[in-house]
């Protein structure tokens, strides 16, 4: 690709501004689906790293979430209470103790992301077929070089 002129600044400052502003945009539809349940934005984002990760440790959590370790605690505690979440002891380890997603929580998140893909799909629609398979290869790609940096 010799003939290709190279990316400007511009060009990577609008790139960054749309990202920021696609995923503030995601993030305030997820706000308002989330709306219609009884956890909070910092609740659902605890339940699906769970639905994505599997069980992990309150510290774990932590570090998932930019959070203090008292402040997951208390979340977890509210989830619990709540009977998304449950504590379980690590079969390997029993000091260790683990977060487990429940039933409930596994239905709101599975609930939830549903709606906001359903919401993705109808802005979606108006695009053609190569369209879409082309903003899915690049955010693949781009998504897979910011894990590996």
């Amino acid at each position: 690709m010799e003939n290709e002129t190279p990316i400007t600044k511009e060009q990577i400052a609008d790139i960054e501004r749309d990202l920021r502003y696609i995923s503030a945009i995601i993030k305030q539809k997820g706000r308002e689906i989330l709306s219609q349940y009884t956890i909070t934005p910092p609740q659902f984002i605890a339940l699906q790293w769970l639905f994505e990760v599997g069980d992990m440790t309150i510290g774990e959590l932590s570090t998932k979430m930019y959070l203090a370790f008292s402040t997951t605690t208390d979340l977890v505690d509210r989830m619990e209470k709540n009977e998304l979440v449950q504590r379980v002891r690590d079969t390997n380890d029993r000091r260790v103790v683990r977060i487990h997603l429940l039933e409930e929580g596994e239905r709101i998140i599975e609930e939830v992301i549903k709606q906001r893909q359903d919401y993705l799909e109808s802005l979606l629609s108006t695009h053609s077929q190569d369209e879409v398979r082309n903003l899915h290869k690049s955010l693949h790609n781009l998504h897979h070089e910011m894990k590996e940096d």
